[in-house]
This record gives C-alpha cells, sequence and structure tokens, in this order.
C-alpha cells in the first residue's frame, strides 16, 4: 500500500469529487521533451500521473498510443529514462503521486525484485501492469510491498464477479476499470458498461474504483466522475502532442489547458 496515494484519493473523495489521473508514455515526444509533459499535466490540474514504459507491442492500446511508443522507442527510450522521468517529475510535485504502467515483460526481464527498488527510489509510488495475471502476480506483489509501492490491476466488463473478486482481492492503491480495452467505442455505451463495471466492483473491494474509456472533454470525464472514484485520461493529452506537430511550447500549452479543462469537468460531477 503506498499512502501518498491512498492520501491523495482520499483528499478527492473529501472534497467530493472523482481525482483526474493523466497518462503519457515516457520518452515522448523525446526523453526531456517527455519529462517536461508529464510535469504539464500536473500543473495543468492532474492529481496523479501514469508514465507509461513504451512497448514494441502494446496490444491493449489504441492507435495513437501505439503511434506515442513507436516515436518513444524509435527515439531510444530505456527503462532507465522511464525511471528518470519518474524521479523528477515526483521531484518537481512532492504532492502529487507518479506510477508507471507497463505490460510484464520488460518488468520480468529487468529483474523484478530490482524493478520495485528502482522505482521506489526513484519516487514512484505504484504500477499498473494490466497484462500480469493475478495467478502469477505473487512475487511482484512481495516486491512492491516490500518497498511500498502500490499495485493496481485492471478489470473490464467481461470480467464475471467472482474474478472481480480475486482481482480486487490482490491489488492495491485502487482498481483500474477499463469499460474498453484498445478501440473505444460510443460514448452511450461506453458510459453504460463503466458504471456498471464500477457498481460490480465496488460490491467486492473498498478500493477507489478508477475509470479509463477515452475521455477527452470536460462534459465526460464530468459524466465519469459521476460514479467513479478517478478519472483516467491518456489518449487526449497522447493526441494534443501529436496534433502540435513537433512545436514543443504549443504541445505543452496543449497539454496544460486540456487537464486544467478535465480537472474542471471532474469538480462538477
Amino acid at each position: 500500500m503506498n499512502t501518498k496515494l491512498s492520501g491523495i484519493l482520499a483528499a478527492a473523495k473529501a472534497e467530493d469529487r472523482a481525482a483526474l489521473i493523466g497518462y503519457l508514455p515516457a520518452g515522448f515526444p523525446s526523453v526531456e521533451g517527455g519529462i517536461r509533459a508529464v510535469n504539464a499535466l500536473l500543473e495543468g490540474g492532474c492529481d496523479i500521473v501514469e508514465v507509461g514504459l513504451p512497448h514494441s507491442d502494446p496490444v491493449l492500446d489504441g492507435p495513437t498510443i501505439q503511434t506515442a511508443d513507436d516515436i518513444a522507442l524509435r527515439g531510444g527510450v530505456r527503462i532507465k529514462d522511464v525511471l528518470r522521468t519518474v524521479e523528477e517529475v515526483a521531484a518537481a510535485h512532492p504532492a502529487a503521486a507518479v506510477l508507471v504502467m507497463t505490460y510484464w515483460n520488460p518488468v520480468d526481464r529487468y529483474g523484478v525484485e530490482r524493478f520495485a527498488a528502482d522505482l521506489a527510489a526513484a519516487g514512484g509510488t505504484g504500477a499498473i501492469l494490466p497484462d500480469l495475471p493475478v495467478e502469477e502476480s505473487e512475487g511482484w506483489r512481495a516486491a512492491a510491498e516490500a518497498h511500498g509501492l502500490a499495485t493496481v490491476f485492471v478489470v473490464a466488463p467481461s470480467s464475471q464477479d467472482r474474478r472481480l473478486a480475486q482481482v480486487t482481492a490482490a491489488g492495491s492503491g485502487f482498481v483500474y476499470a477499463a469499460a474498453v480495452m484498445g478501440v473505444t467505442g460510443s460514448r452511450a455505451q461506453v458510459g453504460e458498461l463503466a458504471e456498471d463495471l464500477v457498481a460490480r466492483t465496488r460490491a467486492t473491494t473498498d478500493l477507489p474504483v478508477c475509470v479509463g474509456l477515452g475521455v477527452s472533454t470536460a462534459t465526460q470525464a464530468a459524466e465519469v466522475a459521476g460514479f467513479a472514484d478517478g478519472v483516467i485520461v491518456g489518449s487526449a493529452f497522447v493526441q494534443r502532442i501529436l496534433d502540435a506537430g513537433g512545436d514543443e511550447p504549443a504541445a505543452l500549452a496543449a497539454v496544460r489547458a486540456l487537464a486544467a479543462d478535465l480537472a474542471a469537468g471532474v469538480r462538477k460531477r
């Protein structure tokens, strides 16, 4: 369990609002530029940030994040750069929580104990591991707990109630409820799926339930904040940087503006 992460989520709840969680991959559009971009998320109003570890086959991500990952990988990003991103962002924003979102294979290759130790040393508060089965997670969870890191698992509408209970019992920090993995569906359909998933997940745990489903506007953020403890936004931030076409000041301004808009949205639920 990570007390900083839990405290931020509890503080948002005490303010009768959802937390705003922003995501960007490390190394996008460059390592230095990526650090500035993640800082911009927090400057704009995000409570928590997820730093993505770019992967060559991000099967659970949509085309926008795949494009960003490809740019980062072609730029030569490495795990050390991901950890440096966490360290610099955590140092610049000591009140915020910085997590890493990563597929399991890079962690396994780097070394489970080593990754947990290095992430904690960098000031990270936990890891989101979307493709690590709970049944195979004991080694990671032990290392994470030893270093004070949260382990966030992902649930989806296809998860049966018994499975939800297994996943939430193993996780800590919060539960990542993904109404759609990969390609985003229509807003009406996704909203209904997400609300039902949150209700079923809450029946199994006291952990906060945060929803990621392609939110890109303050109105959508307010909608999701009406039934979730946190609103997770990734692709919309990535798209702002892509749209800037290499103009970094414009990209950072767009990211800050979107974060501010979404932060206002989660307060209007």
